[in-house]
């Protein structure tokens, strides 16, 4: 079965509420990118009327993990993943729509291969970085993810 925006959508209501709630959403995916948005609202905005940095972070994270779920679903085999480090950086204020990148899906399909070979944990970093409207880089996260063969 294909994955779809709407999927993960539907699942993100149901497993991350409170990112659906602040109204994270998966806009496109395909095996080397995922872009997701959030729109400045007040339920996800900070006391300087701006998009609270954790909200940001659940964006910037589903971007990257989007994929990580889409490739472990299609390995067949049962992985778990998990955020072992993050870093961010902000360099402008988030009002408006939000857009984050990542383009970091090949990194997955090698961690992935190389559990399943030797048994270990792999990790691996990838980033996603957040533009307003005009295109201008508001924010940038870079998450350490590992992924190891469940037992």
């Amino acid at each position: 079965m294909a994955v779809t925006p709407g999927k993960f959508n539907t699942f993100l209501m149901f497993k991350l509420p409170s990112a659906w709630l602040c109204g994270v959403r998966v806009r496109a995916i395909s095996a080397t990118s995922c872009t997701t948005t959030v729109t400045h609202r007040w339920i996800n905005q900070n006391p300087f009327n701006t998009m609270f940095w954790a909200v940001q972070g659940m964006a910037a994270e589903l971007s990257t993990g989007t994929m990580i779920i889409d490739q472990i679903r299609n390995s067949g085999h049962k992985i778990s993943m998990l955020v072992a480090k993050n870093k961010a950086s902000f360099t402008k204020k988030a009002t408006g729509k939000i857009t984050f990148v990542c383009k970091d899906g090949d990194k997955i399909e090698k961690a992935i291969r190389a559990t399943l070979e030797t048994g270990e944990g792999q990790t691996f970093w990838m980033q996603s970085v957040g533009t307003n409207k005009d295109g201008v880089v508001v924010s940038t996260f870079d998450f350490e993810w590992t992924v190891r063969v469940k037992n």
